[in-house]
């Protein structure tokens, strides 16, 4: 099997990790940051659902752990699942973000450097309600 084109997408979040991390990790705080995965996340029998412009898509994510692991699988009807590992990281008093962002096969350069824009956005958006609230 062939590797992915990776592209780590970090940033530095002046929180501590606790606070950083007991908001980030639970689902229902997705979209108040994560536009870029939706702004619709709600639980269902299903798990957790997003509606997205491509339609339906289920998000599993990493159980609440010691380590910073903020890890997420999506899945839509007819494709691949699409693995999302997303680290925080402390930093003294502060806390680092680290996404890896992995082209998808069917990815031109102008998708995946749109979806490294999105992502970036998305970190930014949870870096300004993280220093917002200290």
């Amino acid at each position: 099997m062939k590797s992915h084109e990776v592209r780590i997408i970090s940033q530095t979040i002046n929180a501590p990790i606790a606070a950083a991390y007991n908001f980030a990790q639970r689902p229902e705080n997705f979209p108040k940051w994560a536009a870029g995965l939706s702004k619709s996340l709600h639980k269902t029998t299903e798990g957790w659902v997003a509606d997205t412009p491509q339609g339906k898509a289920i998000v599993r994510f990493s159980e609440p752990n010691a380590h910073g692991v903020l890890d997420h699988w999506i899945s839509m009807a007819g494709k691949t699942e699409v693995y999302i590992p997303l680290r925080m990281i402390a930093n003294g008093s502060c806390t680092e973000v680290e996404l890896v962002l992995f082209r998808q096969p069917e990815m031109n350069d102008l998708d995946f450097e749109h979806d490294a824009g999105l992502v970036l956005q998305d970190l930014n958006a949870l870096k300004k309600l993280l220093e917002a609230s200290q």
